[in-house]
């Protein structure tokens, strides 16, 4: 019996490898599914969609000595997908200045300013604030700061699909 039960585990073995195989898995592309409104399905593209908005550090201050159309903040705001990667994106911008509120926990103070909404859902407007080189929006806003003081720059990006994206910037006025 001993015998005819070893017997058994080796056939059973061997069928299993030899059922097994070595050829590698078939891989097939996934390609979006049509719907009657645009043609294709929208969700298979949602991990290019912005995730996450950023101030790059290039945003600063530019006098009135600096600029011939006087003093501004330029301001430099990239758009972040699932995967870090910078992307051009239609949507609206807002853009607010505050007091900063040195040595407390909730730094931003008084807000000093909001400017008006810039739409760049229209794509000849979104190519007009698009630097390509930087993968980066550029906005150039009208301010005169006070010498010496401390504001924070906070910017939200309102996606077409309704979601709000927000950032915060220290700017410091020199002087």
């Amino acid at each position: 019996m001993r015998v005819f039960s070893a017997v058994l585990q080796i056939f059973f073995l061997c069928l299993l490898s030899a059922g097994a195989g070595c050829e590698p898995a078939q891989v097939t592309a996934v390609e979006p599914s049509p719907t009657p409104d645009n043609g294709f399905d929208v969700s298979v593209y949602s991990g290019y969609m912005p995730a996450k908005i950023d101030i790059m550090s290039l945003t600063r201050f530019i006098s009135a000595n600096d600029a011939e159309d006087g003093s501004k903040i330029i301001a430099y705001v990239s758009l972040l997908d699932s995967s870090a990667s910078q992307v051009k994106s239609p949507g609206v911008f807002r853009f607010e200045l505050y007091q900063k509120v040195l040595h407390s926990a909730e730094p931003k103070g008084k807000r000093m300013i909001i400017w008006p909404d810039i739409d760049l859902t229209d794509p000849l407007e979104n190519n007009h604030y698009w630097r390509d080189f930087l993968r980066v929006y550029k906005f150039d806003l009208d301010f005169q700061p006070q010498p010496g003081k401390a504001y924070i720059l906070q910017v939200t990006c309102i996606c077409p699909d309704g979601r709000r994206l927000s950032a915060e910037f220290a700017l410091k006025q020199a002087g």
